[in-house]
């Protein structure tokens, strides 16, 4: 057993954690849309208006705030009026992307807008640029999301749905340095200022506009995207043309995505991982640094609206699918994610986790007999979802052994609501316990609940046959003269939620 030291400030509150940062993201990839989300009408599977329920059900226990659809690199060569009108009706096309399939359209707009709305999600539209015109992003706007007469509205109307739809996030196109269109920084950034012109406010619907940002750390296209808005603390000027700027981080043990295990993994890829997650905080403050130098008064949002491990797809599955097996390790690697998230609050507005079924480090995953498995990575969100428009709070690790080499063993983080709080805490280390003593400061805590995850090792991962091998349990706590202690065993995570006086 080893010890850290943290210390909390109870009295002093920091930014506001937007529940958006516990987005989700669902692209037509692999068995995300077509056996997760959606079975059709007809299917076995219990399921309303072809949407199958259990899953709708357990993503609902996670206040999902939103969902980010249809890709991903799909939505660069999807064309929306292809995914409306009668199924029978709507033509196929080749989802070349990802696995080489044909794609039927049978799950469209009218589809996810109905799936959002049983999630009580808000929708994250991911617009075309990479092969589509200013004209079909305008007029998909129009037809979500215009009421009275207009062409497009017309025609939703003849598809069934007479009210337009909440449609709060938009994104303008989709990872263009590469799938995208294989842009130039500049070349992207001149088009999503045309893009973003016409992809109008209906009514009292208005767009939180997302122009496709930078690959990790590169902080050109960053650059680019904010010298593009002009003077943004001039008075004069008019609201920038987009809201957000994203960026995507995937998480691997070193050499790369797609090239290692999900389960069979070796002491040094399981530290390796934990040093790409504990990274992203690096990454941020670079993306923040030069935003701010723009923008101090943080006009913009930056988005992180791809992010989660990469590994090698399971055997026996299609390559192109990304069916990947999630374990302890994953969750942990959330779970240092929302810590840096929960820091930089204030400027970093959203985030979407790569995917929610069947796909990358989903939530859920399913087969096509009626099997549902809640992942590790479900629990962590599941278990932080008290930080959801809760207030940071400052949490400093004073003193924590190293797991190995650079990486700490402590990972720590706390928001507070009314006469709450919420403290999250990872132990890092993959063999060793360690026993937590945090300092409560500013005001009086009881303890309400305290849980932890973990697994009889870091690959440990939950399957139809042991559905919980890895589920929260109870954990034992204390607070003596305002310290909170804590005995955390290795690779594990805990919430404790706290009475404040």
């Amino acid at each position: 057993m080893t010890t850290a030291r943290a210390v909390i400030d109870l009295d002093v509150p920091g930014d506001v954690i937007s529940r958006h940062l516990y987005g989700h993201f669902a692209e037509h990839l692999g068995r995300c849309i077509y056996g997760g989300f959606w079975v059709g009408e007809d299917s076995a599977i219990p399921n309303v208006r072809g949407i199958r329920s259990d899953v709708v059900e357990a993503l609902r226990a996670l206040g999902i705030p939103n969902l980010r659809w249809p890709g991903g690199c799909f939505a660069d060569e999807y064309h929306w009026r292809d995914g409306i009108g009668p199924r029978e009706n709507r033509p196929q096309m080749i989802n070349s992307h990802w696995g080489d399939v044909v794609e039927n359209n049978h799950f469209g707009t009218h589809e996810f807008m109905d799936l959002c709305e049983m999630l009580g999600a808000d929708a994250y539209v991911n617009g075309n640029v990479g092969s589509g015109t200013v004209r079909e992003m305008s007029e998909w706007v129009e037809y979500l999301t215009r009421d009275g007469d207009s062409p497009m509205a017309r025609l939703r109307r003849e598809n069934g749905r007479d009210e337009p739809w909440r449609v709060p996030f938009w994104g303008i196109g989709n990872e263009a340095w590469g799938c995208g269109g294989n842009m130039t920084a500049e070349q992207y950034a001149l088009e999503a200022r045309r893009y973003g012109t016409f992809c109008r406010n209906h009514g009292g619907n208005e767009l939180y506009r997302i122009a496709a940002g930078a690959s990790d750390d590169d902080i050109t296209w960053t650059r680019a995207l904010m010298e593009s808005l002009g003077c943004l603390t001039c008075g004069s000027q008019p609201a920038p043309v987009f809201q957000g700027v994203s960026f995507h981080y995937y998480t691997h043990a070193g050499a790369g995505i797609n090239t290692e295990p999900a389960v069979e993994f070796s002491t040094e890829q399981y530290y390796g991982t934990m040093r790409k997650a504990i990274d992203i905080e690096r990454v941020i403050r670079r993306h923040e640094a030069v935003m701010d130098s723009y923008d101090p008064d943080r006009k913009v949002g930056l988005i992180l609206d791809e992010w989660g491990t990469w590994w090698n797809v399971e055997a026996g599955t299609n390559p192109g699918f990304l069916f990947q097996q999630n374990t302890v390790r994953d969750a942990l690697v959330a779970a240092v994610h929302f810590d840096a998230f929960h820091r930089h609050a204030g400027r970093l507005k959203m985030a979407n986790i790569a995917q929610t079924l069947n796909v990358l480090q989903a939530m859920i995953l399913t087969d096509d007999d009626g099997a549902m498995v809640l992942t590790p990575t479900y629990h962590v969100f599941e278990m932080n979802r008290g930080h959801h428009d809760a207030t940071a709070l400052p949490a400093h690790v004073l003193e924590t052994p190293t797991a190995t080499d650079d990486v700490p063993a402590l990972s720590v983080s706390a928001s507070t609501t009314d006469d709450s709080a919420l403290v999250s805490l990872s132990n890092l280390s993959l063999d060793t316990p360690l026993d937590v003593r945090v300092d409560l400061r500013g005001r009086t805590a009881t303890v309400r609940r305290a849980r932890v995850l973990t697994g009889a090792d870091a690959a440990s991962h939950n399957t139809p046959e042991s559905p919980d091998a890895v589920a929260p349990a109870s954990l034992e706590t204390s607070i003596d003269a305002g310290v909170l202690t804590v005995s955390l065993p290795p690779h594990s995570f805990a919430t404790v939620e706290l009475d404040l006086a």
